[in-house]
């Protein structure tokens, strides 16, 4: 059974890294926000040519 135990604490320690790297860079890191245009074709402007 120790093997199961340090198998399972091996684990929890992985996802609380893991959780902890997702929890800064959620609070961390400030997305920039940018202006953003599309391109549509002129055939998709007319209404009748479908």
């Amino acid at each position: 059974m120790p093997t199961l135990f340090r198998f399972l604490a091996t684990l929890a320690i992985l996802a609380g890294l893991v959780f902890a790297g997702m929890f800064a860079l959620a609070t961390f890191v400030e997305p920039t926000p940018r202006e953003m245009s599309v391109a549509i074709p002129a055939a998709k402007l007319q209404p009748g040519n479908r």
